[in-house]
């Protein structure tokens, strides 16, 4: 979880590879309004993100009835849109991965495919609640390397490791 910039989806299909987990990149679930609204520079309030969140959800219990662990890259910027994810499943957790508004609007602004501005970065940084101590999950430097990213949640999470070499701190 995190703002736009902040290595979601490529953290997240690293933890998936590593783990054997199903991976499922939360842009994917936007509805065409929703997606056309933020390409024009338009932040999404929660009357937006509610029918967003609900498929995520739904996607997360149907995977879990088929017994399949998933990792999915969200933002999941709102404790209450964690509630919502959380009980999508007996078992949920979150990556937060934070960094500094520079790092994350640079980041955005790298990206020429997606259809989310550097300009939104700012919004989603006042709308984001941390992950809070009470919450299931790990909050990391989104900085760091992704190797050491990946070692670090597959080892606060307790998640399976398929790779064939150890991570060092």
């Amino acid at each position: 979880m995190g703002v736009a910039g902040s290595g979601k989806s490529t953290v997240a299909r690293a933890v998936s590879a590593a783990t054997g987990f199903r991976f499922a990149e939360a842009d994917e679930f936007h509805s065409a309004r929703a997606i056309a609204r933020m390409r024009a520079g338009v932040p999404l309030g929660d009357a937006d993100r509610e029918p967003w969140l609900r498929a995520l959800a739904a996607w997360i219990t149907a995977r879990d009835a088929e017994g399949l662990s998933t990792v999915l890259a969200c933002s999941a910027l709102r404790r209450r849109y964690r509630v919502i994810l959380t009980a999508a499943a007996a078992t949920v957790a979150f990556a937060h991965l934070d960094g500094p508004a520079d790092l994350l609007r640079e980041r955005v602004a790298q990206r020429p495919d997606h259809y989310m501005p550097a300009s939104l970065v700012e919004s989603q940084l006042d709308t984001l609640e941390p992950l809070a101590p009470d919450e299931p999950g790990v909050v990391l430097e989104a900085s760091r390397s992704l190797d050491d990213l990946v070692g670090t949640i597959i080892r606060s999470l307790d998640l399976p490791d398929s790779r064939d070499f150890t991570y060092v701190n």
